[in-house]
């Protein structure tokens, strides 16, 4: 049975600040294994002018009983048949940050190709771009047995190690992250022969990262191409100095979008 779309939306969309009257939407996209919760707050910390919408995959939160996507296309395929119709309301930009890097990327190419919509902006984080060689070449992670796969996890940082250290948790935490890596490393994307869009992009990323191809992003799009380079490395934007700088960034150019957008 078919959801009605207030439901579809809420199971969804984690979006703490309902803001009928905002001029721009910002959609969020979770990092491997996440959840909505860190983006949703945003909504707490931004002006009345943004309403954020964080989105929520299965099987984690409200939607843990539901089997993970397998694929690029059924995130694709469900976030924008939820969206589609409030994306036609007011302008909007995607934020992602590594795995949401690539969601946001995706979303934003079916909603140009197929409906003709793009974001105002998009803003990307810590990762390199779909199309470039680095991304290629990279190891696969999701099929590193879990004591493997912890070891890289430690090794990148984010993951708080009482996390790590606890079975039970880990229990819950793991298939998530590598369903979402199984999903973006077998993503496939060609290099665009011309820039499928024509809006600002803007990636972050953490100096202390591991290096990832920004640069390659550039082709996506024929509009304005920024990079910003941020202290610390793979999760810097969990550090509240770093998210200042962010949201600052975000509400700066969603509150002059809408002047273009007119």
């Amino acid at each position: 049975m078919e959801l009605p779309a207030s439901n579809r939306m809420e199971k969804v969309i984690n979006c703490f600040q309902k803001r009928p009257d905002a001029v721009a939407r910002l959609i969020c996209f979770p990092w491997a294994g996440g959840g909505s919760i860190h983006y949703a707050r945003w909504g707490n910390i931004l002006n009345s002018s943004i309403e954020v919408f964080a989105v929520k995959l299965p099987g984690r939160e409200s939607r843990a009983k539901e089997p993970f996507f397998l694929n690029m296309q059924q995130i694709v395929d469900e976030v924008v048949g939820v969206l589609l119709p409030v994306l036609k309301e007011k302008p909007f930009a995607l934020f992602g940050h590594s795995f949401g890097a690539f969601t946001s990327f995706a979303v934003a190419d079916a909603l140009k190709k197929i409906h003709n919509l793009e974001p105002v902006h998009i803003f990307l984080s810590g990762a390199s771009a779909p199309h470039s060689e680095t991304r290629i070449k990279a190891p696969k992670r999701s099929e590193l047995s879990d004591e493997d796969f912890l070891k890289w996890l430690m090794s990148i940082g984010g993951t708080p190690p009482e996390l790590l250290s606890n079975p039970e948790v880990l229990k819950l935490f793991l298939p998530a992250l590598k369903a979402d890596l199984h999903v973006v490393e077998n993503y496939r994307c060609e290099k665009p022969d011309v820039p499928l869009l024509s809006c600002p992009v803007t990636c972050f990323d953490g100096k202390e990262d591991v290096p990832h191809d920004l640069q390659a992003w550039k082709d996506i799009t024929s509009g304005d191409f920024t990079t910003r380079m941020l202290d610390g490395s793979h999760f810097y934007l969990k550090d509240s100095g770093n998210e200042k700088v962010l949201l600052d960034y975000i509400t700066k150019h969603l509150e002059t979008s809408e002047m273009d957008y007119l």
